[in-house]
């Protein structure tokens, strides 16, 4: 069902917004999962991917391979990873693009920007409880209710 009147439910038009989509949207939209150590640490997801991030490849023919981001070329919806290139037939090697989706992020290129992302984006800041919905104690409360 839907609920708000103003966001279609169309395909072509969600599709027409996708791609036409600005640059400043598109770096949302082009985020990338943090790896399984660094969701521990900062409690965050996913995060847009930029240059010098670190990252490792875990879908398609270049899996399993790691490196530092060179290029996030927005207009293309790629990123360009060191060490990712595939030949052409004249002998010239070109990086490949990858998606981000495809990619977990490694390690995070950190400044005052960044950190602020991470600090608002921390969800344990956000519930104020941690993990999950209600507290043990909520939980208690209810079932006395009942």
């Amino acid at each position: 069902m839907k609920f708000r009147k103003d966001v279609s439910s169309s395909r072509r038009t969600n599709r027409k917004a996708h791609f036409s989509a600005p640059s400043n949207v598109r770096r949302l939209l082009m985020s990338s999962g943090l790896s399984k150590e660094l969701r521990e640490k900062y409690k965050v997801r996913s995060i847009p991917v930029r240059k010098d991030d670190e990252v490792r490849i875990v879908r398609g023919s270049f899996k399993g391979t790691e490196g530092k981001v060179t290029q996030v070329y927005r207009r293309k919806w790629v990123i360009h990873i060191n060490g990712v290139n595939v030949n052409k037939v004249n002998g010239n090697t070109v990086p490949a693009g990858v998606h981000p989706s495809n990619v977990v992020i490694t390690k995070v290129k950190l400044d005052k920007d960044r950190e602020a992302i991470l600090a608002r984006k921390n969800r344990e800041t956000l519930s104020g409880k941690g993990k999950g919905k209600y507290a043990a104690e909520d939980v208690q409360k209810m079932a006395d209710v009942e």
